[in-house]
């Protein structure tokens, strides 16, 4: 409740300030920009990051299976540091999850080489297959990730990755070992990215991307000296992160390795955009078993009522910046689809219809909320639930 209560005050009071500021621009520019970071002389930038989600669930027409929930969604806490064409390094913390987030350092070779030849890091990082999985939690345009982003993206895993970066063009390829940070995921992959930028202005993007990755997980052994073969798992939530699964792969092992490949477009023209991915994942188990594979897709589109656009650069978007004083307003709408089925393995299908609306107080501030109709089959159990989600969230 002490959260709750926090982050209702924070919601009503910032912009309370901001609009009572009209007229007072330190006033309004108090609000609008925190002091979560110093800049030194010599462009050094040291900061804070920090991102709080407050989230409520209710369902309905789902049978009783699903429970109403309302809980912290993310308490993420870090810091940054970096120097502008040099280097940037980061950590990051989940409290709610208890799991650790980008930790990484990242090294400009233009400041080495005295050419641009990209950008180096090492560490902690998310892998390059997908867009939607490489959007920042906090930038979305939904609460939660569509069903192929969950189902199929491999998150974060540690290792070496670069990316080159240019206007019309990116590429980004990575290897990475030693699992992550979490002390799961063992074993190896590696990954690439490219997308095509033919239109990149503000309010006037087209983004063509194409990515693949193959893992080889490795076994664990635990310190009473149990042996657990390498395993796949694919599965999703009805796009509301309160909720269990309704479709689920199960653990598929023991496992050889993964292939993962990713198609995705955007498109935005000033106040309206387009966002689609097609990714689908090829299970080789060992023991001459036959491949498991599974895929889907997700298309929406998103119109900023109050006029602005959405934000792009390095390859994926950000949050709206709102340019008026009572913030900024975007609905959008979303269909994803994941098949799961692929026999003898029955993980179920689902498709979702996703309404949303975010208001974007300011840069800091967010409220979204989320209607979902989801339609899931596993196993000959149906199950469709209705979702209504809202989410309060500081983020910086």
């Amino acid at each position: 409740m002490k959260e709750t209560t926090l982050m209702a005050a924070l919601l009503v009071a910032i912009p309370t300030m901001a609009s009572a500021g009209e007229g007072k621009t330190d006033t309004y520019n108090f609000a609008d920009n925190w002091p979560t970071h110093h800049v030194f002389d010599d462009g050094t930038d040291v900061g804070l990051v920090l991102k709080y989600q407050y989230d409520v669930d209710r369902f309905s027409s789902d049978g009783g299976r699903l429970a109403d929930a309302q809980a912290n969604r993310r308490k993420e806490l870090g810091f940054y540091l970096k120097k502008k064409g040099v280097y940037d390094a980061t950590v990051v913390y989940d409290f709610q999850a208890k799991a650790w987030l980008d930790t990484y350092l990242r090294v400009q070779s233009k400041a080495i080489l005295g050419r641009d030849m990209g950008a180096f890091r090492i560490g902690f990082s998310k892998t390059p297959v997908g867009f939607e999985g490489n959007t920042s939690t906090g930038t979305t345009s939904f609460l939660e990730a569509a069903l192929p982003t969950q189902a199929i993206y491999a998150n974060r895993r540690i290792g070496l990755d670069w990316a080159w970066e240019r206007p019309h063009y990116l590429v980004n390829a990575g290897y990475y070992t030693g699992g992550d940070l979490n002390g799961d995921n063992d074993g190896h992959m590696v990954a690439a990215r490219f997308a095509w930028v033919p239109h990149n202005r503000p309010g006037d993007v087209i983004h063509l991307g194409v990515s693949a990755s193959e893992e080889s997980p490795d076994g664990t052994t635990n310190g009473r000296g149990t042996y657990t073969p390498p395993t796949a798992r694919l599965r999703a939530r009805p796009e509301a992160g309160l909720v269990a699964r309704l479709v689920d792969s199960g653990n598929l092992a023991p496992t050889d390795h993964i292939d993962r490949t990713g198609l995705e477009g955007l498109w935005i023209c000033g106040p309206w955009s387009v966002q689609g991915e097609y990714l689908r994942a090829a299970v080789k188990p060992d023991g001459g078993r036959p491949d498991y594979n599974a895929s889907g897709y997700y298309a929406f589109v998103s119109w900023v009522v109050t006029g602005e656009s959405r934000p792009y650069s390095g390859g994926n978007v950000g949050n709206i910046k709102p340019k008026g004083p009572y913030g900024a307003l975007e609905l959008a709408i979303r269909y994803s689809e994941l098949d799961l089925d692929d026999r003898p393995i029955l993980g179920g299908r689902e498709r979702d219809w996703t309404l949303g609306a975010n208001w974007y107080i300011n840069r800091y501030l967010k409220l979204q909320a989320n209607y979902v109709h989801a339609q899931s089959d596993r196993r000959g159990l149906t199950v469709d639930p209705n979702v209504v989600e809202i989410r309060a969230q500081i983020q910086f």
